[in-house]
């Protein structure tokens, strides 16, 4: 990151202005003895050039392997103009900007976010942004326990095709406040939510029922019979959707006859690298019957005394620091960066270059699985039709596979069994628009030997 340092002129300046000789004179009130005395265990600091060098030594270590993990997180094209825009220093210290000192410029890139955002999932209002798609998935249901009128049951169906990673995510945050999640098996043949198996499960009245689209297999689940089937029983629907996705899928506001009443999901696909797993960005939007419940806050556009154009915050939920556990909401902030980031990457992609790369994705996942099946012993585990990745079945462990893929460069997918040991050796893999021919043949190749040599 750029570093621009502050001459000794500069510090004894902003020391004059305040009146105090030195920098350890704004700390006098804390006593002596608690103060550190110094880090044990730190070792001398590194010149500028030495530290460049020893991160240069670290990131050669990760290697460069190609990658055919998604679950989740996506290995996309980030054009460079991104994150040039974002760290430009109008924007990279965007964090929690209350009223008073959120500049327009700050303003306007949430409110660029949100219209973004509620375009592609076709709801009428979107929030500021959350911690990641997980929190969100979290946030969501507490928002559909608070503001469905009609039930006042805390049991929200939450359908085993949702992420893992999220189910165990809301667990953690709901269950301390009494909401019950009640698990809905897949089909086995086809990997998705069945009506009959909500049915078998909703022998009482629940809040909301939880929609993945695509699921965590990659799934497309029938979301139109899904959403009317919750709004049958006054549950609201909640759709858990990549962003990407969006530009071919049916967004939520058009699922059924009335449209999802909340979406939420991971904007890590709109511009965000790997980077060892964050940090990411979640997304909320809702119709607006729901705004009041809407946890974060929401930028608006107005004009002026002067007839110009304003952005301010409409509405933040900022009561936890009165209401504290009764709160709308507990977030405190919002990914301000990941936000600019996101909106940058939008604007310059367009409506036209998201649907290009999702497209893309699709044809190359669609190969990716034809020619993976062509090996004895590999075949699709479902037979649903999917979006983004595809979920398969080996003749040996998993594990072993992923390990030996590993050893030559190469990340073969995600393994299955880890969160669903019913489906046995078995793998999540995925092709993003970056996975050229060649690389596809290199998986090809190299599952082939590795299947050869064990057999």
């Amino acid at each position: 990151m750029p570093f621009i340092p502050h001459t000794e002129d500069d510090v004894t300046a902003m020391l004059n202005v305040i009146g105090v000789q030195s920098i350890d004179d704004l700390f006098d009130e804390i006593p002596p003895d608690l103060r550190a005395v110094g880090l044990d265990g730190i070792p001398p600091g590194l010149s500028e050039m030495e530290i460049a060098q020893l991160m240069q030594a670290r990131a050669r270590n990760d290697g460069l392997p190609l990658c055919f993990i998604g679950a989740g997180a996506y290995d996309h094209h980030i054009p460079a103009a991104v994150w040039q825009l974002t760290t430009r220093g109008e924007f990279y210290s965007a964090y929690t900007p209350y009223q008073a000192e959120a500049s327009q410029g700050t303003l306007q890139v949430l409110y660029e976010f949100q219209s973004m955002m509620t375009a592609l999932t076709g709801l009428d209002v979107s929030n500021a942004s959350l911690y990641d798609g997980a929190t969100a998935l979290a946030e969501a249901v507490l928002m559909a326990v608070r503001a469905n009128r009609k039930v006042s049951s805390k049991r929200v169906l939450m359908p085993r095709t949702v992420h893992p990673a999220y189910r165990r995510t809301v667990q953690s945050i709901v269950r301390n406040q009494g909401i019950e999640l009640v698990e809905i098996p897949f089909d086995p043949q086809n990997g998705c939510t069945r009506l009959e198996q909500l049915d078998a499960a909703a022998d009482d009245r629940c809040a909301a029922l939880v929609i993945p689209q695509p699921n965590f297999f990659g799934i497309l689940e029938d979301v139109d019979a899904l959403t009317d089937w919750a709004h049958a029983r006054d549950a609201l629907a909640i759709g858990v959707v990549n962003p990407l996705a969006l530009a071919l899928l049916s967004p939520p506001g058009d699922w059924g006859s009335d449209g999802a009443d909340i979406a939420c999901g991971e904007g890590q696909p709109l511009g965000m690298p790997l980077a060892s797993g964050g940090p990411y960005l979640g997304f909320l939007c809702c119709q607006q019957a729901f705004v009041r419940q809407l946890p974060g806050r929401i930028a608006g556009k107005t004009l002026d005394l002067d007839n110009k154009v304003g952005y301010t915050l409409t509405l933040q939920a900022r009561e936890q620091h009165i209401r504290r556990s009764k709160a709308t909401s507990n977030i405190c902030t919002n990914q301000g960066l990941l936000v600019t980031a996101a909106t940058i990457h939008m604007a310059i992609l367009g409506a036209e270059g998201l649907e290009r790369v999702a497209a893309a994705c699709h044809a190359n996942t669609r190969q990716l699985t034809q020619l993976l099946c062509q090996i004895p012993g590999v075949e699709p585990l479902f037979d649903g039709p999917i979006f983004h990745e595809q979920a398969l079945r080996l003749p040996m462990a998993a594990a072993d596979v992923l390990s030996s893929l590993a050893a030559q460069n190469l990340l073969g997918g995600f393994d299955l069994g880890q969160d669903y040991p019913e489906l046995g050796s078995s793998i999540l893999v995925c092709a993003t628009e970056l996975r050229g021919d060649e690389d596809i043949n290199a998986y090809v190749s190299k599952l082939a030997r590795i299947l050869e040599t064990c057999a």
